[in-house]
């Protein structure tokens, strides 16, 4: 396995990051288990989750699947980038989502007992919460870094222009800042190429993608997945719409000889602005198969032949004006 450096800071990650947003939904907690061992067999450090994964209202089913697996030895913990988010729904009354003060610092708590440990790595908001002023956001995390609970602050789903405001509002507060994006990225959404993806080297954030396979788009979908969460997609009306590119891509991927899924993920470690796109493995199959995308090389040839395929953004300006 390959590592890099988590944008600006010193902190070392695999150059790809497990989600676990399966477990618990679509993957037992056993199969969970041996999934997390497995990625670290493969020396993958850096895992990803949030306190809503697991879709049972405020339980954070899949934080507490990895808690057990922490707590079950082996310095699991001690080896593992951990990273989790805050931001949605935890219950009904009104405190329990967002980002208010309140609200992070509970759910900041409740992800730690979930996961049995007395620190996060990476704590990232999940979405932008426009009814919240940022400073008061800023000082919440500042607390937590402060008490030692929190290490690192990372945003999801952030406009270009949010990481501006936060990392300036935080240089003003002799705080760190944000040092991580993760936002949707894969050949078939391209726009965080305009502004997103800019920001973030400007600012230093290591960007993780998610969805690199495009909801499975990208992964073989004309073998027709029969199984987990993408089952029935060629029903699909985003399948029907992008069908003529699905074709030319696996097309393409035959005559590279590579499975489509390794291909999409290889393409965007292409990208010097991402750190480690987020694959999702329901089994270890699954996962020992993304490893092949860390050591494929695409030539510039291919690179040019994709972008022919998925035409991506020049960044803004240029793209919309002359």
């Amino acid at each position: 396995m390959n590592y890099t450096t988590l944008g600006r800071t010193g902190l070392k990650v695999s150059r790809l990051c497990l989600g676990t947003m399966n477990f618990g939904p679509q993957t037992p907690e056993a199969d969970s288990h041996r999934v997390m061992d497995r990625a670290h067999d493969l020396g993958i450090n850096f895992f990803d989750t949030a306190d809503v994964y697991g879709w049972k209202k405020g339980e954070g089913y899949t934080e507490q699947i990895i808690g057990r697996w922490f707590a079950s030895g082996s310095a699991r913990r001690d080896k593992t980038v951990l990273a989790t988010k805050v931001y949605g729904d935890m219950g009904d009354w009104p405190n329990q989502s967002r980002l208010s003060a309140l609200h992070i610092r509970k759910a900041c708590e409740d992800s730690l007992r979930r996961l049995k440990t007395d620190y996060i790595d990476l704590y990232q908001m999940h979405h932008v919460d426009r009814a919240t002023p940022t400073e008061e956001i800023l000082q919440a995390f500042e607390a937590l870094v402060d008490q030692g609970k929190v290490i690192y602050v990372g945003s999801s789903n952030f406009a270009g222009w949010h990481i501006a405001r936060f990392n300036e509002l935080s240089r003003h507060r002799n705080f760190l800042g944000l040092v991580s994006e993760q936002c949707k990225y894969s050949l078939l959404d391209r726009m965080v190429e305009l502004e997103v993806l800019p920001a973030a080297q400007q600012y230093g954030l290591g960007v993780i993608p998610w969805s690199p396979l495009a909801g499975g788009l990208l992964g073989g979908v004309l073998q027709g997945p029969k199984e987990g969460r993408r089952a029935g997609i060629l029903d699909k009306d985003h399948f029907k719409k992008n069908r003529e590119k699905i074709e030319r891509w696996e097309a393409l991927c035959k005559e590279l000889e590579e499975p489509p899924a390794v291909v999409a993920l290889a393409w965007t470690l292409h990208n010097k602005a991402v750190t480690a796109p987020i694959i999702g493995p329901r089994t270890n199959q699954q996962l020992e198969d993304s490893i092949r995308a860390t050591a494929l090389h695409l030539t510039e040839e291919t690179l040019k032949r994709l972008d022919e395929i998925f035409p991506g953004y020049k960044t803004a300006p240029e793209h919309f004006a002359w």
